[in-house]
């Protein structure tokens, strides 16, 4: 019995570690996506930036959704408004919105890193695991046989002293 006990928690040890796997992927693919948000919205800070001592406004085109665009003139600005998630904008001056997304960005490009390694490591130990519950798996076969050969050896032992 104690080798099926063994065989489950190596297996279950598998399970949590694909399941960390799992969890870690749309980690870093929600990274990914948003770390070129963030670096575009910092590039638009900086140019608006360059830009703000100018008296003329900057025609633009801006993404409203996935599929509607419109069109603005955008005046000269100390300020943006920076849209921060779950239904939250804040207006910031130029120079602080900066800072702000530089940060961001900094802080997203050093999650995506650490998710990168952690995986790796995950990695690693999914094939250990995989490994090592072939290694039980293979010894739970081999003392079966030695069970089945010890049996066969006693009956062949009693079979023949009975004949005797």
């Amino acid at each position: 019995m104690m080798e099926c006990e063994v065989q489950q928690q190596v297996t279950e040890l598998g399970r949590k570690y694909q399941f960390m796997e799992m969890n870690l992927q749309r980690r870093m693919g929600g990274l990914k996506e948003k770390i070129p948000d963030i670096q575009k919205t910092l590039d638009t800070v900086k140019f608006l930036k360059l830009r703000k001592d100018e008296t003329d406004p900057i025609e633009t085109t801006f993404e409203l959704n996935e599929t509607l665009y419109a069109r603005a003139n955008v005046p000269p600005t100390d300020e943006v408004y920076i849209w921060l998630g779950a239904n939250v904008m804040l207006s910031y001056p130029i120079d602080e919105a900066e800072t702000l997304l530089s940060s961001k960005l900094a802080t997203a490009k050093t999650s995506l890193s650490n998710c990168e390694e952690d995986l790796e490591f995950l990695r690693e130990q999914i094939t250990t695991m995989e490994v090592a519950t072939a290694r039980v798996y293979n010894w739970e076969v081999v003392q079966k046989r030695k069970e089945k050969a010890n049996e066969g050896e006693a009956k062949t032992s009693g079979d023949s002293k009975n004949a005797e």
